[in-house]
């Protein structure tokens, strides 16, 4: 657990370093991002990327599925950062 508290915290000081702005969402959020429940389930936050990018099948393997997710849920959080001028 040290070792990655390390690898976070180095990788962080280097965002910082290069002015690259980091954005971290809970998994609650991107629930309710992608399926409006914050308790879905993972078939259900798979089922959504799915759906959303219009892929035949769900990405795999899973880290993939939640990967794509979380972009999503970056997506629209900006969007609506956006549209509130934030």
């Amino acid at each position: 657990m040290i070792a990655v508290s390390q690898a976070r915290g180095a990788i962080l000081l280097t965002l910082e370093e290069l002015g690259i702005r980091l954005f971290e969402y809970t998994p609650l959020q991107i629930k309710q991002s992608l399926t409006g429940y914050g308790r879905a389930d993972k078939r259900q936050m798979q089922l959504m990327v799915k759906s959303v990018l219009k892929l035949h099948e769900i990405p795999r393997p899973d880290d993939t599925a939640d990967a794509l997710a979380i972009a999503l849920c970056h997506r629209n959080s900006r969007a609506m950062n956006t549209i509130l001028g934030k």
